[in-house]
């Protein structure tokens, strides 16, 4: 059974060591399509808005502390929908588990669980190197422009993403400390292994280099939930292609609100 809330009332939580701001040019294209919904954008601890913030090292705990800025905020006088990258989307499935009031529907792009899932698939181990070079890595806009290299999958807007990127560091840096506190948190999460009352649907790019994209098959499989693949995108699905995601987000709605009404 869905619920008519869908779809009009989004938060949005990006992953690991990012924040609101590196949502970019998919936040337009997210509000020209959805005009009348309420989108918010919310940072975890530790980042954005919190980045003097020290960051929980455990994903219950920032879960908390995300739902307790959207209560503040008034975010939850109706059910959410959650779309959510990565980190973002274990804070999601562990919010769906803990307070399932307070959500409607949710989308995890390119997540992963530690139960479901080895270590070397949740962070590929081909992306070692890179991966653990960047935490160390001093001449900002050189590490952002890693970033993106490992995260993206189109390569005609390099520049230009991490010069923005490199901007969000300078204004809101998150710190070493933060960063590896949220892998911690990350690597150590196990998902709850009921299945979510409500409607979610898993996106994942084919071509992450982060993480291997059998950790949503195994989601997937564990639940029998809606997995849609993008053959070529990379971990930062809506960088690569944002109209492809929306173009999703549509046509899940709409095909769980014929649901709804067939069953109401």
């Amino acid at each position: 059974m869905t619920n008519k809330a869908l779809g009009r009332n989004w938060i949005l939580l990006r992953g690991l060591a990012r924040e609101s701001a590196h949502w970019g040019a998919f936040i337009p294209l997210l509000r020209a399509t959805f005009p009348d919904a309420q989108i918010t954008l919310l940072d975890l601890p530790g980042t954005g808005n919190f980045y003097q913030e020290t960051s929980p090292d455990n994903i219950p705990a920032i879960t908390e502390s995300v739902r307790q800025h959207a209560l503040e905020q008034g975010l939850l006088q109706q059910p959410v929908t959650i779309l959510a990258l990565s980190l973002g989307g274990m804070v999601a499935w562990q919010w769906m588990q803990k307070y399932p009031q307070d959500i409607c529907g949710a989308t995890l792009i390119n997540t992963s669980f530690a139960n479901l899932s080895p270590f070397y698939q949740r962070l590929r181990w081909q992306s070692y190197r890179d991966f653990f070079a960047l935490l160390v890595a001093r001449n900002l806009f050189s590490k952002e422009y890693k970033i993106v290299r490992l995260v993206s999958n189109r390569r005609d807007q390099d520049q230009q993403i991490a010069q923005a990127w490199e901007k969000i560091q300078l204004e809101r840096p998150i710190s070493f400390k933060n960063s590896l506190r949220q892998i911690i948190a990350a690597a150590s999460f196990r998902a709850f292994d009921k299945k979510p009352d409500v409607p979610v649907l898993l996106l994942n790019g084919l071509g992450d280099r982060l993480v291997a994209s059998v950790c949503s098959e195994a989601i997937h499989k564990k639940w029998q939930l809606e997995l849609r693949r993008h053959p070529w995108a990379g971990h930062d699905l809506t960088l690569d292609d944002g109209a492809w995601v929306i173009l999703q987000l549509k046509s899940w709605l709409h095909k769980s609100d014929a649901v709804l009404k067939f069953w109401v």
